[in-house]
């Protein structure tokens, strides 16, 4: 069973520094950890804008990632408040809408 890296945008990284209980930050980092063996088998699929990225479920948060070549891109995390603009999943769709997710280059590729 191969290991997946496991990468988190920059947009990703400030999402989850900005949550202040450190209990809740230190349980989404370890599921993020446990996503370095089969992540396509952890979260939910999304649909619709979302199609192609995964949800994992961490009490009433949320880690949008997308798994892709051997690794894991985390790309949003957050509450899941439906109907409120701050809703993870309304983040994400706009984020993705205006093109301000910044993917990770492997530095193999650059080579």
């Amino acid at each position: 069973m191969p290991s997946y890296q496991v990468f988190l945008t920059p947009q990703a990284r400030l999402m989850l520094h900005a949550i202040t209980d450190r209990r809740i930050r230190n349980m989404i980092a370890r599921r993020i950890d446990g996503l370095t063996k089969e992540p396509a088998k952890k979260g939910k699929a999304l649909v619709a804008e979302l199609i192609g990225f995964r949800s994992l479920r961490v009490a009433r948060y949320r880690v949008l990632y997308k798994v892709e070549e051997g690794r894991v891109i985390i790309v949003a995390v957050g509450i899941r408040r439906e109907g409120d603009t701050k809703d993870i999943y309304a983040r994400a769709k706009k984020i993705l809408k205006l093109k301000l997710i910044e993917i990770p280059i492997d530095r193999q590729e650059e080579a």
